[in-house]
């Protein structure tokens, strides 16, 4: 089992950055495949963006391809997520999840563990 807490998130204003991350405790960091995913107030999750176990390989929505960046150090056990360019929608509650697999997935049924979230507010 793996626990995820997230930190980073805040208020800013329309084209500022954000850099969002995600501590793991608990089992092994490298062995699981990580994501970010969000929730606007009324919304569904929805996915952001995804990475590999190895951090080799990274997947995005469209909506953030070219302004969110996804990383991860497994030396110290975090997960990143570097926002540029915020828009007004890009407002919501960020989560991070991590899964058993080595790939970058996109659904959230696919992960198997949760952090809390961190609230993003953009300011138009």
């Amino acid at each position: 089992q793996v626990q995820l807490v997230e930190s980073g998130g805040g208020l800013v204003q329309a084209g500022g950055s954000l850099r969002l991350s995600c501590a793991a405790s608990g089992r092994t960091f490298s062995s699981y495949g990580m994501g970010w995913f969000r929730q606007a107030p009324g919304k569904e999750r929805e996915f952001v963006a995804a990475i590999s176990r190895g951090g080799a390989v990274t997947r995005y929505a469209n909506s953030v391809k070219a302004r969110f960046t996804i990383s991860r150090d497994n030396a110290k056990n975090t997960l990143y997520l570097q926002m540029d360019s915020l828009k007004p929608e890009d407002t919501a509650v960020y989560y991070c999840a991590a899964h058993k697999g080595i790939v970058a997935l996109t659904t959230p049924t696919q992960y198997d563990y949760w952090g809390q979230g961190t609230q993003v507010t953009v300011s138009s």
